[in-house]
């Protein structure tokens, strides 16, 4: 194996005031010239009510103890800079392109006022205009608006648009339900409640789709819509997709398309030709920006033209030579964020949209799909796993495994599968979702890794299966090699544990 395998040692470090020592600095201010002296009065910079009376405690430390401290930080922390990128199902963790970084930090953006004349920031537009068509294009829809900060805010925003379009044909009353797949994303159920729904959760049947019997069933004059991701989150594309569509729309509801796994199908088919009516896509998975850590993120919004009047303002338009914001919209939903969105992250999308092309995103699409049928060929009969719903039929860009059958017989569960990979330097997958796999196992490999770094990742949970069965008590320590050893999970999650304090952190270390 190739992959790289730590030593607790390794991530040894201090706290970086542990590291201070009295009169030790950095860098040295420059004097303020004379007269600048002479001119500023502190007490009207700092009112001698708010100033303070000891120095704030920062820590004292040279420049090359800083570096280095930061840089060994950076070392304990996983990204996708570090090996396997993040293999979470569901996420679409993708390398982000150097040069897209470069571009983002560009001066003339990141220095941009929000608040300038919109003739001052014509190269601003005009991106987030081209950008937007790109997305009509990929997405099959007609319009769209690029506010939306995340995919849960995405999907808060197509529900709106459902409601204004129910509401303004009169129905809104009686149209109160969304029906949701029991493989939905989370989010799905939370962004429909939000807007004002009862949820409606339809099974899904043994190939992994939509129950069409049981969608018929819940479908009525009440639906306003039904939310899914195609391919869904077991990594099965619905081939009844089509007829689904149909049974919706004959009732007067709307199809939502959770744009999450958009990275299966980019240049293959298209959410709107499929019968979808409203569309988010998240820009910070798909197109370059890996997601995590907080954000920040992007999820637009596209709609077919029915919905297009209710889409928030304002609308970048291309008139008369020059990009403007148009606010003209009567029946929009209003502003769904301040001013045009998160305009990083959407550059970020723009040169990935631009540098791969029409044919570029449709190779990553397929080699997603190739490397995630890799490793569910490689893994699906290894001791303890299986392939559930349908395990002949071919998976799309991610895979979702059960590890039942090595927690019966070991007590090995797919946490402690997960909790190994750690300890081999491997990223652990999403585990126990879609929830109705049990001891679930998800895996998005996405198109960028080459084969030895998944057969690296095969291997690890292949031996890793043969160790639950030999000696499960190894299995069960894990992780040894990590920053933080095996933690009492109940406890991590309780927010009395948390901890804000360099000072009780030590404490707690020393406890």
């Amino acid at each position: 194996m190739t992959v790289r395998k730590f030593r607790q040692a390794d991530w040894d470090e201090p706290l970086i005031f542990e590291l201070s020592h009295k009169g030790r600095y950095g860098f040295h201010p420059p004097e303020a010239e004379e007269e600048i002296r002479d001119e500023v009065n502190v007490e009207w910079l700092i009112p001698q009510g708010i100033a303070r009376e000891t120095p704030p405690g920062l820590p004292e430390v040279s420049e090359v103890e800083v570096l280095r401290h930061f840089i060994h930080l950076s070392q304990m922390n996983y990204g996708v800079n570090s090996g396997l990128i993040y293999p979470l199902g569901s996420c679409t963790m993708k390398y982000n392109p150097i040069i897209n970084e470069v571009l983002a930090s560009h001066p003339d953006l990141i220095g941009a006022h929000p608040d300038q004349d919109s003739s001052t920031v014509q190269g601003i537009l005009e991106f987030l205009y081209k950008l937007k068509q790109g997305y009509l294009a990929v997405t099959g829809m007609d319009d769209a608006t690029l506010q939306p900060a995340a995919g849960a805010h995405g999907e808060w925003t197509g529900i709106m648009l459902i409601r204004a379009y129910h509401q303004d044909r009169g129905d809104l009353a009686k149209r109160t339900e969304i029906i949701i797949p029991d493989s939905a994303h989370g989010t799905n159920p939370a962004s429909a409640a939000m807007g004002g729904f009862k949820i409606v959760e339809v099974p899904s049947g043994p190939d992994g789709c939509i129950n069409l019997e049981a969608l018929r069933a819940v479908v009525g004059p009440q639906t306003a819509g039904l939310m899914l991701t195609n391919p869904n989150t077991l990594g099965i594309f619905d081939h009844q997709i089509a007829e689904i569509a149909d049974i919706v729309h004959e009732a007067g509801g709307l199809m939502y398309y959770d744009g999450a796994n958009l990275n299966a199908i980019m240049g293959k088919c298209r959410p709107g030709d499929m019968g979808f009516d409203v569309v988010h896509v998240n820009l910070h998975k798909t197109f370059s920006t890996p997601h995590g850590g907080g954000g920040p993120g992007s999820g637009p919004v596209g709609c077919k033209a029915i919905l297009a009047k209710y889409l928030p303002v304002p609308d970048i338009v291309f008139k008369e030579g020059k990009y403007t914001l148009e606010y003209n919209k009567p029946m929009s939903i209003g502003k769904v964020h301040g001013y045009y969105g998160n305009v990083n992250v959407m550059l970020k999308a723009y040169a990935y949209m631009i540098t791969m092309g029409p044919e570029g995103l449709r190779e990553a699409s397929e080699l997603s799909v190739l490397n995630a049928n890799y490793i569910a060929r490689k893994l699906k009969d290894t001791k303890g796993l299986s392939l559930p719903f349908a395990p002949e039929k071919p998976r799309m860009h991610e895979v979702v495994l059960s590890a039942q059958k090595l927690s019966e017989d070991t007590k090995v569960r797919a946490l402690n599968v997960a909790k190994n990979l750690l300890d081999h330097g491997l990223h652990a997958p999403t585990i126990y979702f879609p929830q109705i796999v049990p001891e679930a196992l998800m895996v998005e490999p996405t198109e960028t890794e080459p084969i030895e770094v998944l057969n690296d990742f095969i291997e690890v949970v292949k031996k890793t299966c043969e160790m639950a069965y030999t000696n499960p008590q190894e299995v069960l320590k894990a992780p040894v090699n990590t920053v933080v050893g095996k933690i009492d999970e109940a406890k991590a999650a309780h927010p009395k544990t948390i901890c804000l304090s360099w000072r009780r952190l030590c404490q707690l270390i020393a406890e």
